[in-house]
């Protein structure tokens, strides 16, 4: 009896720890860097909160700057694997900063939930030492595993000088989304919500920060046919958020695909909730 318990308390540990791997999905490949789009920019490294060692890429507006964007890449691959959902920020007038977290591109370290916490804090704190912008004109958008980061980060950080933050197909919680996910296995499914409580917790979700962010306006954007994140973990997250609040419903939207297409209509809406929040006046 004794055997079985400890058999089974060891499996419930291993489990935890896969699903907590799960989320990370890193690799070390370059797909290719600004300049392959016609961008200037500068390859910097900074430390976390931990001094592990980060690094990012700092996009110069095309002319005068309206303010910063700081972007927080999804779960999978690296930054440059996800640069072509903001490469066209610059042209829009905004500065750029993509980084990588822990393990991820050049970054030292291995990911996990505490440390891309720390990181995200640290990205924003280094944007905001920057000399050669105004640290009082940043805004924040975070995509799938990132925009879980940046809902975090600025609800659980220095908000100062952050004027507006945009979220894109981010998870409600990450208890729901193993929840959600367990429920997809026939099997289990019956048994998806003990186990999710069984094999991972709820530390630094969401949930818990998002009503925090406010009076910092807050969007949020979701696709209806997101096979990844439901749809309904961006409604009980707007649910949660406080005004000023949009939320954004891309009818037959796919996993962050609002700023896929070059075409897409709603990079030019992007554009004008940044101004909007910003200041910016038409002809500026």
């Amino acid at each position: 009896m004794v055997t079985i318990l400890l058999l089974t308390v060891l499996l419930a540990f291993l489990a935890r720890w896969r699903v907590s791997r799960l989320f990370y999905y890193p690799d070390h490949v370059s797909y290719g860097t600004p300049a392959d789009l016609g961008l200037k920019y500068e390859e910097v490294t900074f430390p976390s909160r931990d001094g592990t060692r980060l690094t990012g890429w700092f996009v110069p507006a095309v002319g005068p700057a309206h303010g910063t964007v700081i972007h927080f890449h999804g779960n999978a691959q690296n930054m440059s694997a996800h640069l072509g959902f903001v490469d066209w920020l610059p042209a829009a007038g905004f500065n750029l900063f993509v980084f990588d977290y822990r393990g991820y591109g050049k970054s030292a370290g291995r990911p996990d939930r505490c440390g891309l916490y720390e990181d995200s804090l640290a990205a924003i704190d280094y944007v905001r030492g920057r000399k050669d912008l105004d640290r009082n004109r940043l805004v924040v958008l975070g995509q799938s595993l990132g925009g879980a980061q940046a809902i975090v980060a600025v609800g659980g950080g220095d908000r100062s000088g952050i004027r507006g933050v945009a979220v894109e197909s981010a998870f409600f919680s990450y208890r729901e989304i193993v929840r959600d996910k367990i429920g997809e296995i026939p099997l289990l499914s019956l048994l998806k919500t003990p186990l999710a409580r069984l094999l991972t917790d709820d530390d630094l979700s969401p949930a818990a920060a998002v009503g925090k962010i406010a009076p910092i306006p807050i969007l949020l954007i979701y696709g209806t046919a997101d096979p990844v994140i439901p749809y309904a973990h961006g409604t009980r997250l707007f649910a949660m958020a406080r005004e000023p609040k949009q939320f954004w419903t891309i009818d037959g939207g796919d996993h962050t695909e609002a700023f896929a297409e070059t075409d897409s209509p709603h990079r030019l809406r992007l554009i004008a909730f940044f101004r909007e929040v910003l200041g910016v006046h038409k002809g500026d």
